[in-house]
């Protein structure tokens, strides 16, 4: 016999609570990087180049775009959000098959 109480397993669903009435934020453009206990994700908006932007880009190989979000994950969640993207895409495309949307990156 074992001294350690038992465990339950209780199942059930989690529902974001949008009543704090945020707004929500567009990103064309993510950013990876990681740690040995976690990933992050950084959210920009990038719009589209003036003439001086596009030539300071050209001699600089830099861009600078705006932070929408910055989202820290731990390494045990990546999996499963990788396989959530992963399921959603594909039905995404079984759904959308037929309105020619780019598979090309936006950038």
């Amino acid at each position: 016999m074992t001294d350690q109480p038992e465990r339950k397993q209780i199942n059930f669903t989690i529902i974001p609570d949008e009543q704090t009435g945020e707004p929500r934020i567009y990103a064309n453009f993510c950013s990876i990087s990681h740690t040995p206990f976690d990933f992050t994700l950084t959210f920009c908006e990038v719009m589209p180049l003036s003439e001086k932007e596009l030539h300071e880009a050209e001699n600089q190989h830099v861009v600078r775009a705006p932070v929408r979000a910055r989202i820290v994950v731990p390494v045990q969640f990546v999996p499963n959000l990788v396989a959530a993207l992963q399921e959603h895409m594909r039905v995404f495309s079984d759904s959308y098959s037929n309105v020619g949307w780019q598979k090309d990156p936006v950038h």
